[in-house]
């Protein structure tokens, strides 16, 4: 076997793409990532700000609002600065720390969504307890073992894939460093790690799912209990936020695992372009699902731009 050094990866980005596209492709990356730092910066400052919001389901929202402004920064800068200053250079262990902190912070969303199904079904299914049962230090705990769990796996799976020797070319057909495009590079041990790694995937995937499912069945079947039509919409509309974020987060990942099991496989460059608007999009819309979804911080935000109002009405009159 050819086993060579790799010092540097090649990243190519969106392959197939001319270079008349560059410059579009990157101001649009660049205003995607503006988006998930200001919109996530603005929902960690709001609800920090605000005494009223210092409750279990907006800490929550912090939790998701923190790993996505992490995932927009450990990705996107690097495939910005190919495309703006023709940079597709990284070293070899960033690539690795590149990888590590992509699939943790995807372990760590996932599980911080199945801690915000449990905050609704404690809240609908046992409203009078929920106080005692789910408190601000019940939730910093639980959303602490979120991060906890994946931050301490991803070490293994890193170090293995660091153990390979490498003997095939050193470009990865992605944006970024992920575990599949460094480990189609080694020669040996390929499918071990592949196997370890794979499974651990589905269980960051498929076991918060699971739960979350099994929650809304159940939070479903309590609230088509209440007997006013008033009663259930308004419960229910209580979970819509969490539902869309759920949903923009799993169902994009559950089709593309779905088509692949299938044998419905992509082309690279549409495969790429998919990943990127299902790891990506949701980390810029979330914010605004928050804001306008949440009645708690639809409201504050009214209250604070009437305040802006009036007192830039007083100073200029």
């Amino acid at each position: 076997i050819n086993v060579r050094q790799i010092n540097d990866f090649f990243i190519t980005g969106f392959p197939g793409l001319s270079p008349e596209y560059y410059g579009p492709v990157s101001a649009l990356l660049f205003v995607l990532y503006l988006t998930i730092a200001v919109g996530n910066i603005f929902i960690l400052a709001f609800v920090r700000s605000e005494r009223s919001l210092h409750k279990p389901t907006y800490l929550i929202f912090c939790h998701l609002a923190l790993s996505d402004l992490m995932f927009g920064t450990v990705t996107l800068p690097r495939v910005i600065s190919k495309y703006w200053f023709d940079d597709s250079i990284i070293s070899f262990y960033s690539c690795f720390a590149q990888m590590y902190f992509v699939h943790f912070l995807g372990a760590t969303h996932s599980f911080i969504l199945m801690v915000m199904a449990l905050d609704r079904f404690i809240a609908i299914c046992a409203p009078l307890r929920y106080t005692s049962l789910f408190s601000n230090a019940t939730v910093s705990v639980l959303c602490g073992i979120s991060w906890l769990i994946p931050m301490s796996w991803m070490i293994g799976i890193v170090l293995d894939a660091l153990r390979l020797p490498f003997c095939n070319s050193n470009i990865i057909a992605q944006c970024y460093c992920d575990h599949i495009a460094i480990i189609n590079l080694g020669c040996e041990k390929v499918q071990e790690v592949t196997v370890v790694a794979f499974a651990l995937a589905m269980f960051s995937l498929l076991l918060p799912l699971s739960f979350i499912i099994l929650t809304y069945f159940v939070i479903i079947v309590a609230v088509l209990r209440i007997s006013s039509s008033e009663g259930r919409s308004r419960t229910l509309s209580t979970c819509t936020p969490q539902l869309i974020i759920t949903c923009v987060y799993y169902l994009p990942r559950c089709f593309v695992y779905l088509a692949n099991f299938v044998g419905y496989t992509f082309s690279i460059s549409v495969k790429v372009v998919v990943v990127m608007m299902y790891s990506l999009l949701p980390a810029a819309f979330n914010p605004l699902i928050y804001c306008f979804k949440t009645k708690d911080i639809k409201e504050k935000l009214k209250m604070k731009l009437l305040q802006n109002k009036i007192t830039f009405m007083t100073k200029t009159s």
